[in-house]
């Protein structure tokens, strides 16, 4: 017999609810179905929702964590420790999939959200990034990304971005800089010669792969992540080129 769940015990609870300079941003737990994976503090999935927009939640984390392999087998193989910028700590896969990889140099996580910074160092999240936030290479950054990229001090072998539900789903008004051709140019002006961009996606978008090729990108791809339901998680690659 299908187990039967209790709606009011299988809702989620909010842990967190706080205001700031970009609305509201609020951390949920809810218990995992039976058979989920193992390896979540206390079997729980935590969500993240952001003035009222679901981004992101622990039940998964692969298309997460593409986002940093794609990026790192798509820069040439004889670079030495390779710098990283990852846009968005949201609850961490990303930069634990980076933290675990003796290759990548430098690490630095740029997340405007205190509250979401705050849930890693000392709330429920630090879980999952407790050892990452610990690396010597990892430097948290809190500031707006498109901000950042526009006047970042340094440039970076690899930009991994994931601060929406994608270009065509921004989450506030200013997010959709990010993938105009001025974020885009910015994005290259960040990246070294052979350096290479991760924008993650919950959706393919055609039109965003072109704007990556209008703004002088090469090697436009995008490699894809099946769900449970609807259409695939997707991760755009591009190449700055030498």
């Amino acid at each position: 017999m299908s187990p039967q769940y209790d709606a009011a015990i299988d809702a989620p609870v909010t842990l967190e609810r706080r205001e700031g300079p970009y609305g509201e941003v609020v951390l949920r737990r809810r218990p995992a179905p039976p058979g989920t994976p193992a390896g979540r503090a206390g079997g729980d999935i935590y969500e993240i929702i952001a003035n009222g927009c679901f981004l992101m939640d622990t039940s998964d984390g692969r298309s997460e964590r593409l986002l940093i392999d794609a990026a790192l087998a798509a820069l040439p193989p004889e670079r030495p420790a390779p710098a990283l910028l990852i846009g968005g700590l949201g609850v961490g896969f990303s930069l634990a999939r980076a933290a675990a990889e003796p290759r990548w140099g430098r690490i630095s996580v740029v997340e405007r959200e205190a509250a979401v910074i705050d849930w890693h160092r000392a709330g429920p999240l630090a879980a999952l990034s407790a050892d990452a936030l610990a690396d010597p290479r990892t430097e948290i950054l809190r500031t707006d990304l498109v901000a950042y990229l526009s006047d970042a001090p340094h440039t970076y072998d690899a930009l991994c971005l994931d601060i929406d539900n994608g270009p065509d789903w921004t989450v506030t008004d200013g997010n959709g800089g990010l993938y105009s051709p001025a974020g885009l140019a910015a994005c290259r002006a960040r990246l070294s010669p052979g350096g290479v961009l991760a924008v993650w996606s919950a959706q393919p978008s055609p039109a965003f792969d072109a704007a990556l090729q209008n703004a002088g990108f090469t090697g436009v791809r995008t490699e894809e992540i099946a769900v449970a339901r609807g259409v695939p998680d997707v991760v755009h690659l591009a190449v700055r080129g030498a």
